[in-house]
């Protein structure tokens, strides 16, 4: 049966471009989008820049009726009060952020957030009536050991398991290789589908197949206008994609949701 599943292709700024340069950016990716005719219903576009570009983005898609969406790249767990240097669920859905990232291998290994820090996050995105991101994959360590679907089936199954059915449906979930994240390296097409495979075979044991095959997972890790057509096209549970160092480059970056469209509209 054909998915009805509409993929994303999410951009991660993480560090980079102030306020002047986001704005610039969402420009010429819209105009590149425009000029390519470039159907939004059939797949989502979305931006995570860093907090103190939200805004910016925010006035220029709604002045421009943009049919871009953004969402940020972090959250705390609490929702004001004396937390220095936070920003709350209720602040990024006042901005109109349709998403946020959380649990990011770079979250966990440079602040770190833990498991239960991550699961406090996904409930406060989800209550702000925002849709959490949830990223997981493993390292070199669990690929060696040949763990690496139990690894992130495991991170998956800690952060959902006291989720019902409709905040389950909300999630979005992104398997991103922590080896494959800024290093040139991806997953081969065969190894993202695995993953992306039993990621959804879990939640349909622990939800049913309605709510798995609602959920979108994409596929993240290195991913450049010259892999995304294999890794769409062999990937038949990858609905997109999680955009790093790709994600800085207009034109690239329109290339990708370019070729996600179109190998998602393959398989309908």
């Amino acid at each position: 049966m054909a998915s009805r599943r509409i993929p994303i292709v999410a951009g991660n700024w993480k560090m980079n471009f102030d306020h002047l340069e986001a704005t610039y950016f969402v420009q010429k990716l819209a105009w590149i989008l425009r000029d390519a005719h470039f159907g939004f219903r059939r797949c989502e576009v979305t931006l995570m820049p860093p907090f103190t570009s939200i805004r910016s983005v925010q006035v220029l898609i709604e002045a421009d009726r943009l049919k871009i969406t953004y969402g940020a790249q972090a959250v705390s767990v609490t929702n004001q009060g004396a937390f220095t240097g936070d920003v709350s669920a209720d602040m990024l859905a006042r901005l109109g952020c349709t998403y946020v990232l959380v649990g990011h291998s770079e979250r966990r290994k440079y602040h770190p957030e833990d498991d239960a820090n991550i699961v406090d996050q996904v409930r406060a995105v989800l209550a702000a009536g925002m849709k959490p991101i949830l990223c997981v994959g493993e390292s070199f360590e669990e690929r060696r050991q040949g763990i690496e679907l139990e690894y992130a089936v495991g991170q998956v199954q800690d952060v959902i398991r006291d989720l019902n059915d409709k905040e389950a449906e909300q999630m979005v979930i992104a398997y991103e290789p922590v080896w494959a994240i800024g290093t040139g390296m991806v997953a081969t097409p065969q190894s993202a589908q695995e993953a992306a495979a039993a990621i959804r075979t879990h939640l349909g044991e622990v939800y049913g197949d309605d709510v798995a095959q609602r959920v979108r997972i994409l596929y993240g890790g290195s991913v450049n206008a010259s892999n995304a057509t294999q890794l769409m096209q062999e990937g038949l549970d990858i609905d997109g994609f999680l955009v790093g160092g790709a994600s800085l480059d207009a034109d690239e970056f329109a290339t990708i949701a370019r070729l996600t469209d179109k190998a998602a509209s393959a398989r309908r």
